[in-house]
């Protein structure tokens, strides 16, 4: 099977791979970007680690082709990196202690983001019922709602 070339921007910057065309995102953004903050976990769009936003349309990165990422804006977990500098997304994650074995995290961090661009002062049950794709299997959810919501009203508050 011959690959294809794909252009796309990831994060801000200009990215260009080959890949199968039956190779799904999340492996070219993996093995062919080496950005490995996004997780499989699933394969099959169920538990939401995979998340990626692509043109800010939240999608699960294991059920899109690669070579459907061509002339595409995807952000990952990497693009919510600021230097040395938490975002208060991450930093109300640890406040909250709203990780523990990390699987489900950069996909959680990237939902959240996703919604609040969208919503930046959703309720909590507008912020569960965007969160529901996400599974965690360590900290349960309490947690997770309360750094989200904490976060936004900080955001809130500094904009």
């Amino acid at each position: 099977m011959s690959k294809v070339h794909v252009t796309t921007t990831v994060n801000g910057d200009q990215a260009e791979f080959l890949c199968e065309p039956r190779e799904t995102l999340l492996d070219c953004l993996r093995d062919k970007l080496h950005l490995t903050g996004s997780k499989e976990g699933c394969g099959t769009g169920d538990c939401g680690a995979c998340s990626v936003t692509v043109d800010d349309r939240l999608v699960c990165s294991c059920l899109m082709l690669g070579v459907e990422a061509e002339g595409k804006e995807i952000k990952t977990i990497e693009g919510m990196a600021d230097g040395e500098n938490l975002r208060p997304l991450q930093a109300k994650f640890i406040e909250h202690a709203a990780l523990q074995c990390g699987v489900c995290t950069p996909g959680i961090l990237v939902a959240s983001e996703a919604l609040l661009k969208k919503n930046p002062d959703p309720t909590e049950e507008e912020l569960r019922y965007w969160l529901a794709g996400n599974l965690c299997r360590c900290t349960g959810y309490d947690k997770i709602i309360r750094a989200v919501m904490d976060a936004a009203a900080e955001m809130r508050e500094t904009s």
